[in-house]
């Protein structure tokens, strides 16, 4: 037995249900659940009865939504009923679908695509009165203006409705029909000649050459075309018989039913009932790809702590429009060795994970001052976020600097540091690489800039991970295919025919990174977030040479960050960071406590350094290269900065010689000792400056330089000489001399020139926009089904006739309120009540009341489904059900 025929004798032979409200009312429990599952709009708020959960799933936002998560069948399907007689058969769907000769795919997708339209209340109605709810037919059929997204017009019914009889008569002449007697029945008889397939390939023997081009022009779609006040003579054989009618003036249609018999009964040229596989570009072993994605983790960890550790201080202004400028993020992207694109990316992850921010404006947590610690008499601020603000007033520039969860972040271990950034990547919805695109005004999108959010960007993020997830471990997907796969799961509904589509990545093709993308081409987006996921992936470790890492598949095994954990927390918070985290860390690298010192004043790291020794190090050395060994190289200026910060000769010797497996060259000592020797010989102090030496001849030796004349320098004594620049200024100047000063306090003593962390105050870090509302729970769901069935229930529970205030609320007087009320509690039994709360809003309420006292009634309240209180003084009156209704609703 065939697929089709298994689901017609599956369904009820009776009409079904007149309306979707009565088909949802005759759903089970698990139906309706399912039904609020896949279209969570729907319950916010919870519908009260039945009747407002139809009612709100037939209005145009809520039908759109459902519309754009059908795949591309169920939407070609949906497509075709609305293109179909309303109602339709189940059998005049499938030939829509499957056309004339049939299609055996087809036929064995349909019912379990009819049943997941029902379920999702797109689609109700018996088995032979298939019906699409309203609003989306009107979303998907034709009109005068556009045609069906399945290229088909209007049928010759609309084609024809403002057309005179007398023109339709002479239509039916030139096809060879008898006249009849009135237009109703011409135009039946012109479409039942049109849907006649071979009656259509008798009439177009006779026609021209050049009509039946014009018709295989139009039959696929659009099926509008233009015409002249003259048409020529092909086309007006076309409009003599109608296969060609008027639409607007000067636009001519092909009708409906004359396009279907020229395409063999199919609504789209190909109906795609299956979805597209996945194709292998590469396959690789397993440990491979797990060690290729640990190293780029590593990568990710050093690059986003470079970025940090050089806005430490201090970072980029903000502009007046937020974000940052093409400057500042190229000044970024030299810093970090990456393109500016790549280093747009890096910025806006460590803004996503809470560990950068502005540090101006208020604190975005607002606290009870007696619930802070450090709330004073003042308010909630403490005093730095009060020097923020004080700063903000008055004018000076915002800057972006780390937050104070960057320092619990730098103290994690790298596994764990790692699964916090994958927190901020998997579900965030800004989108780096729209920076340097234009937005919907023309205006340039920025890096921290606003813009930016994408809500499907984490459905694409999570569904390619998901796709490769699919394949074999150390297998690499084609990026065509799974692009091709995406656009079948989530086809793009368009007003007209299927347009074509932005060409693919090709296989072993690595496309760049960022370059933005049109605000308004929605296709190109969807092709660039799944480009971008790929890349971003493997920048993050995700991925290892293409293929999905084992800590990947760890991402989309276990739950997200636990209920309480904010955002920024640390990834202890989230078993999913956990988990990822212990996968992750064999695959790192140990930190390394030594380095190799070479001869040519450099140190080789050849792997990660524990933190004292890196951050020592990059004091004392700058970095000349890095990779999978990092390169330092040894200076006067990084020697004389390690002496600025605090640091002796004979410490240096000392921190050398217990961190390096090798001798310690002779040249670095000779470099130690003679920038030590020369450090702090000068000694610069604020008179507005003075330098102060021992050695008269150095002195002598600066006021000969012609290069001091900017400092106006003045000998003041033996060993002193006053400038009139600054101290930092001076100190800058001697520098570039070729001296080596040191600064000193007041009392004469060397001050060290230790760097100032700049933090901001606590910040939370951006929240990802929602596309559409949260999916429920299943505590959600139970509490949200029961409440429909019992709200329905109270809705259809009749009552007697009472009179009614405006509004269609009961009305009686306050004593036969209470009187109603109070018999009612003693007899158990339910009555209506008319009730308008505090804010003015009027409801009925189906009540079996408990208790009445103190000017209030206490009972079970069936609309609700729970026990309420009622003020008697705002209930409008009291209604008792009908006598077939008693005993229906008992008191609980």
């Amino acid at each position: 037995m065939s697929a089709e025929q298994q689901h017609r004798d599956g369904q009820a032979a009776d009409p079904g249900p007149r309306s979707l409200a009565q088909a949802l009312r005759e759903r089970d429990d698990a139906s309706l659940g399912a039904l609020l599952r896949s279209r969570p709009d729907l319950l916010h708020p919870v519908p009260t009865d039945v009747t407002q959960l139809a009612t709100r799933a037939g209005t145009r936002a809520s039908v759109l939504r459902a519309l754009e998560h059908l795949d591309r069948f169920a939407l070609q399907a949906a497509e075709a009923l609305a293109v179909a007689p309303d109602p339709a058969s189940y059998q005049e769907l499938l030939d829509l679908l499957a056309g004339d000769d049939g299609d055996e795919e087809v036929a064995g997708a349909l019912p379990a695509t009819v049943a997941l339209l029902r379920e999702r209340a797109l689609v109700w109605g018996g088995e032979d009165r298939l019906r699409l709810v309203r609003t989306a037919r009107e979303l998907l059929a034709p009109s005068a203006s556009h045609s069906s997204p399945t290229g088909l017009g209007p049928s010759v019914a609309e084609a024809t409705s403002g057309m005179s009889p007398g023109r339709i008569q002479a239509i039916l002449t030139a096809a060879g029909l008898p006249h009849t007697h009135d237009a109703v029945s011409a135009v039946a008889a012109l479409s039942a000649l049109f849907a006649d397939r071979a009656r259509v390939a008798e009439l177009l023997e006779g026609a021209p050459e050049a009509s039946r081009e014009v018709l295989g022009r139009l039959v696929w779609g659009p099926p509008y075309g233009q015409v002249t006040a003259e048409p020529a003579a092909h086309l007006r054989w076309l409009l003599d018989r109608g296969l060609l009618l008027p639409a607007t003036p000067g636009t001519v249609v092909l009708p409906r039913e004359a396009a279907l018999s020229l395409r063999g009964g199919r609504a789209h040229r190909v109906p795609e009932p299956t979805r597209p596989q996945v194709a292998v570009a590469a396959e690789r072993k397993p440990q491979v790809v797990d060690a290729a994605a640990g190293g780029q983790a590593l990568a990710a960890l050093d690059t986003v702590e470079e970025l940090l550790r050089s806005w430490d201080e201090g970072g980029p202004a903000v502009l007046r429009a937020g974000g940052l400028s093409i400057r500042d993020l190229k000044r970024t992207a030299t810093v970090l060795e990456v393109p500016e694109p790549v280093a747009a990316f890096w910025v806006e992850l460590a803004y996503a994970a809470g560990l950068i921010a502005s540090d101006g404006g208020y604190v975005e947590e607002h606290h009870d001052r007696h619930d802070r610690p450090d709330a004073d008499a003042e308010g909630y601020e403490d005093e730095e976020t009060r020097d923020a603000r004080t700063r903000r007033r008055s004018g000076e520039a915002e800057h972006y600097a780390p937050t104070p969860e960057y320092d619990a972040w730098r103290d994690l271990p790298p596994a764990d540091r790692w699964a916090w950034l994958l927190e901020a990547w998997l579900p965030g919805t800004r989108t780096p690489g729209l920076i340097g695109g234009r937005d919907g005004r023309d205006r340039t999108l920025s890096a921290l800039g606003p813009g930016l959010d994408r809500s499907p960007a984490p459905e694409v993020r999570r569904r390619v991970l998901e796709l490769m997830a699919e394949l074999e471990p150390g297998q690499a997907p084609d990026p065509a295919t799974l692009l091709e796969r995406l656009r079948w799961e989530r086809p793009l509904r368009s007003a007209g025919p299927r347009r074509e589509q932005p060409e693919p990545p090709r296989a072993g093709v690595r496309p760049a990174y960022g370059g933005g993308v049109a605000a308004n081409d929605p296709e190109a987006l969807r092709t660039k977030l799944t480009e971008w996921a790929l890349l971003e992936a493997e920048m993050l470790g995700v991925t290892g040479r293409g293929a999905l890492a084992s800590h990947g598949r760890a991402l989309l095994g276990t739950e997200g960050r636990s209920e309480g954990a904010g955002a920024g927390a640390p990834a202890a918070g989230s078993a999913r960071a956990t988990v990822v985290a212990a996968l992750l860390a064999p695959l790192l690298p140990e930190p390394l406590d030594h380095v190799l010192l070479q001869a040519d004043l450099t140190a080789v790291a050849p792997g990660p350094l524990v933190r004292p020794l890196a951050e020592a190090l990059g004091v004392l050395a700058d970095v000349e290269s890095k990779g999978g060994a990092t390169v330092y190289r040894f200076t006067p200026g990084s020697v004389r900065r390690a002496l600025d910060a605090g640091r002796t000769a004979t410490e240096l010797h000392a921190f050398l010689d217990r961190h390096s497996r090798t001798p310690v060259p002779q040249p670095l000592t000779y470099l130690i000792d003679d920038v030590a020797r020369r450090h702090g010989l000068l000694r610069v102090g604020a008179a507005s400056s003075y330098v102060r030496c021992d050695d008269e001849s150095a002195l002598d030796e600066i006021l000969a330089d012609r290069r001091a004349t900017a400092l106006r320098l003045r000998r003041l004594a033996p060993t002193v000489v006053a400038a009139q620049a600054d101290p930092r200024t001076l100190i800058e100047g001697l520098r570039a001399m070729g001296f080596a000063p040191a600064a000193e306090s007041a009392e004469g003593d060397v001050m060290i020139a230790r760097p100032h962390a700049h933090r901001t105050p606590p910040r939370t870090p951006p929240a990802p926009v929602p596309d559409g509302p949260p999916a429920p729970d299943a505590t959600l769901l139970t509490a949200a089904v029961r409440a429909v069935r019992a709200g329905d229930r109270a809705a259809t529970a009749p009552r007697k006739d009472t009179p009614e205030a405006p509004g269609g609320l009961p009305r009686t007087s306050p004593a036969d309120t209470l009187a109603t009320v109070q018999a009612a509690a003693m007899t158990g039994e339910s009555v209506w009540i008319g009730h308008v709360n505090a804010e003015g809003a009027a409801s009925q309420r189906l009540l079996a009341p408990l208790r009445v006292e103190g000017g209030y009634v206490t009972g079970y309240d069936h609309t609700a489904d729970e026990v309420r209180t009622y003020a008697l003084h705002r209930i409008t009156g009291v209604a008792e059900l009908a006598e077939e209704a008693d005993g229906a609703e008992p008191a609980r």
